[in-house]
């Protein structure tokens, strides 16, 4: 495939094929995560929320069974090759979910929306991704590298890592075991086991960030261009995917790039099945207003965090790195802070 295709080309399919999966999860199986909050936390419903421990579990379990099997190097994946900022992860987790709250959707959740004929979500893409690249490699570049400067990775990159190293046990086994521990918590509920739906897209979501791991790994061993071994996230890849649709004469495809495509396909195709397509725009300047000021917080967060809800809640999840589970509880505080806010104004937040 690679001597045919090329490497950008098969590593662009590779990321279309798990986002047409993931786009599909999110409007046939409503995955969203700012949805699962708002469920749990005004709704009284943790069935969204515990799609995501199937989710979870299901990307530990398959990519450390990856990882056995040989056709994983968790350590070279990007969230285990850079040490791990406490600060940078908690700041930029709490901006992602205040921004994530404000917008009304995350990165992913815009991109299922725009599948689906909502024109507003296009707007939340735009800012998120041209927020992302500002920080990555544009002006605020500076601020970033001046406030949260980046080293090398620890010895023990990774929380599985970490206690193969105390324990003297082997790291894909305590990998397996911790996810399959996450998935019998999630499955202890007796009326969510009834959810066989939620259980199905949840497992698709962890499939489809074993999919990035195992497509991208493939063609690094394979190929001759130095690859990054990446799975799916959705901040920096919607500024290269606006920069490839700019300049894609100069610009080669990536696995982002077929991410951010697979995902508007699914969501397209999922729209359809359910009847759901239809265009919407935005009437009210208030609204577009905060929607623009959440998307580009969002964009800011996302690469001080190093990952959005998706990029840390499930693909730096999914290879234990200790970055994950302080991100996404700052994207839950930072989400609850702003639908207070929505809801009740500043002076309600206790």
């Amino acid at each position: 495939m690679i001597e045919t295709l090329g490497e950008t080309t098969t590593l662009a399919l590779i990321g279309l094929v798990g986002g047409i999966l993931l786009g599909l999860s999110a409007r046939l199986g409503r995955f969203c995560t700012l949805g699962a909050i708002e469920d749990a936390v005004y709704g009284h419903d943790a069935t969204r929320l515990r799609m995501w421990g199937i989710a979870i579990g299901v990307a530990i379990c398959g990519s450390f069974t990856l990882a056995a099997a040989g056709l994983l190097e968790t350590e070279r994946t990007i969230y285990l090759s850079f040490a791990f900022q406490p600060l940078a992860s908690a700041v930029g987790g709490l901006m992602f979910g205040y921004g994530m709250a404000l917008a009304g959707n995350c990165g992913y959740g815009a991109l299922a929306r725009l599948g689906g004929g909502d024109l507003r979500s296009f707007v939340i893409v735009l800012v998120m991704g041209l927020a992302a690249f500002a920080t990555i490699s544009g002006p605020l570049a500076y601020l970033r590298v001046a406030f949260f400067p980046q080293s090398q990775a620890f010895v023990t990159p990774g929380i599985a890592q970490g206690l193969a190293a105390t324990l003297g046990l082997n790291v894909n086994s305590i990998g397996i075991t911790i996810g399959l521990g996450v998935l019998a918590v999630t499955l202890s509920a007796s009326a969510f086991r009834a959810e066989r739906r939620a259980i199905l897209w949840g497992t698709c979501v962890g499939l489809a960030v074993v999919s990035g791991w195992a497509g991208t790994q493939w063609v690094a061993l394979n190929g001759f261009a130095p690859t990054v071994v990446e799975s799916h996230t959705f901040a920096a890849p919607l500024g290269e995917t606006m920069l490839y649709a700019m300049t894609a004469s100069a610009r080669s495809l990536s696995f982002g790039v077929g991410s951010v495509a697979g995902v508007l396909l699914g969501a397209f195709i999922g729209s359809l099945i359910k009847g759901h397509f239809r265009w919407e725009a935005c009437e009210d300047p208030r609204e577009l207003r905060r929607q623009i000021a959440g998307a580009a917080i969002m964009g800011v967060g996302a690469v001080l965090a190093m990952g959005c809800s998706i990029g840390q809640g499930l693909s730096a999840i999914s290879v234990l790195a200790y970055s994950a589970p302080l991100v996404m509880a700052g994207i839950f505080a930072g989400a609850w802070i702003g639908l207070r806010q929505l809801i009740t104004g500043f002076a309600h937040i206790a």
